[in-house]
């Protein structure tokens, strides 16, 4: 090992980076806590409670796939940013609070028909905030973690958040079901925002322990528009990368925002129940976590992104055939839908460290998830369109019974598996940087 390498290892080994890294695991988890409430069966009775529509409530559920174009931003912003740290805590913080407005909104003197507008509002505003310096954050955390470990690490943290988030999303659910029990469904709202505010004073701390960018890092994080534009977009493995998140997207967003509803009001199972199959599929996930992360550091972080896919190929396959009564293979699917994201999340963000200069990291992370998020976004009108149409004919398609969210999950599939021989005959065979 040379002098160069030993000074790496010693800085990656010192007190400073080890607090950094704990503190951005803890708060990944906080976060985490958060994004339960704003998605799925909770985000779902939410909306609900408001008189918004199936379709509606899918569309507003996908919106986290559009806010990814705020993105974009960052990279003009980053060019003004003088202190990386503070920048972070500041939006992250705001973007909290306009979460917790989310469940503030039932308590509000806003007509019935402004409703679903508000909270629209309320959901750009926050993931505009916290998009805005997504990027950043990723560059500014990650750059504690040593670049050889880099997907254990990633399957650590998310291991963290999943088995705090599996106690959490349990009691939650069963709070939300207590209180709807007793016909007091807004009871529950009001313990959700206050839960949340505690959870903001708590991301708040775990972000202050993260030790700051130097002048020198933060200097080299700013690049003219042009010049990112150029060294990214000129990118042909860049490109490569950006049309395979894209087709993911495309496909989780298609199907995935309007299983909420598909859940609680078409196979009837209740808030508390969706929590317990979420459960059982996020302990599915804590397993899978690390040997993703071994794999993906052995090989490649495209290759476990391909066997990512696969698993969620599978996992639409199953709630084609999703009924009431076949209510049951909604947890097969959860299963397997959940286990896929241990290695579609971290990898679909690591993989740039392969294809992109890191200079250019933050450009890179904006660009890629901005153009997915749009498609994405797009995938979720178009899921809604058809998952309208179907309801509207009495859910039958060519004269077979069918839910709506059937035929969606049937088309996923096929996308999942075209982003898998993609991947499997065109990302992996890319030369990629060394790590």
């Amino acid at each position: 090992m040379n002098t160069a390498e030993t000074a790496t290892e010693n800085v990656f080994a010192s007190r400073d980076y080890k607090r950094s890294r704990n503190a951005y695991v803890i708060q990944c988890a906080f976060e985490y806590f958060v994004s339960i409430f704003v998605s799925d069966a909770f985000l779902a009775k939410l909306l609900a409670s408001l008189g918004l529509s199936d379709a509606l409530i899918g569309i507003i559920a996908s919106l986290v796939s559009f806010s990814f174009l705020f993105q974009l931003l960052s990279i003009l912003m980053m060019q003004h940013i003088t202190n990386i740290k503070r920048t972070v805590i500041v939006c992250d913080t705001v973007s909290q609070l306009f979460f917790l407005g989310l469940y503030l909104l039932p308590f509000a003197p806003i007509p019935q028909s402004a409703r679903g507008a508000a909270a629209t509002a309320l959901l750009l505003l926050a993931y505009f905030v916290k998009y805005l310096i997504s990027s950043m954050y990723f560059r500014w955390a990650n750059a504690f973690v040593d670049p050889h470990g880099r997907a254990v690490f990633s399957a650590r943290k998310e291991v963290i958040s999943l088995i705090s988030g599996i106690l959490f999303t349990l009691a939650a659910g069963a709070m939300m079901d207590r209180f709807e029990a007793a016909g007091n469904l807004r009871g529950s709202f009001l313990c959700i925002a206050v839960v949340m505010l505690v959870l903001n004073a708590a991301n708040f701390v775990c972000l202050l322990l993260i030790r700051n960018a130097s002048a020198a890092e933060t200097a080299q994080m700013r690049k003219p528009f042009g010049d990112a534009l150029r060294h990214v977009i000129g990118n042909r493995s860049f490109l490569c990368v950006v049309l395979m998140t894209s087709l993911w997207d495309v496909a989780r967003y298609l199907t995935y925002g309007f299983l909420g509803t598909f859940k609680t009001r078409d196979l009837l199972i209740t808030v508390g129940t969706v929590q317990i199959i979420n459960m059982i599929a996020n302990i599915g996930r804590i397993f899978l976590s690390g040997p993703f992360g071994r794999y993906s550091d052995r090989h490649s972080y495209a290759a476990g992104y391909r066997m990512a896919m696969l698993m969620a190929a599978l996992a639409f396959g199953v709630n084609v055939f999703t009924t009431q009564k076949t209510w049951w293979m909604i947890a097969i699917f959860t299963l397997l839908f959940n286990s896929s994201l241990a290695g579609s999340n971290q990898n679909g963000m690591n993989i740039l460290y392969h294809y992109v200069d890191p200079d250019y990291l933050i450009q890179a992370v904006a660009i890629k998830n901005s153009v997915a998020g749009l498609v994405g976004f797009g995938a979720s009108l178009v899921g809604g369109r058809i998952l309208a149409a179907v309801q509207e004919n009495g859910n039958v398609v060519l004269g077979i019974p069918m839910y709506g969210q059937q035929l969606l999950s049937a088309i996923s599939c096929l996308l999942a598996l075209a982003t898998a021989a993609y991947t499997y005959f065109r990302v992996e065979k890319l030369p990629h940087r060394s790590t």
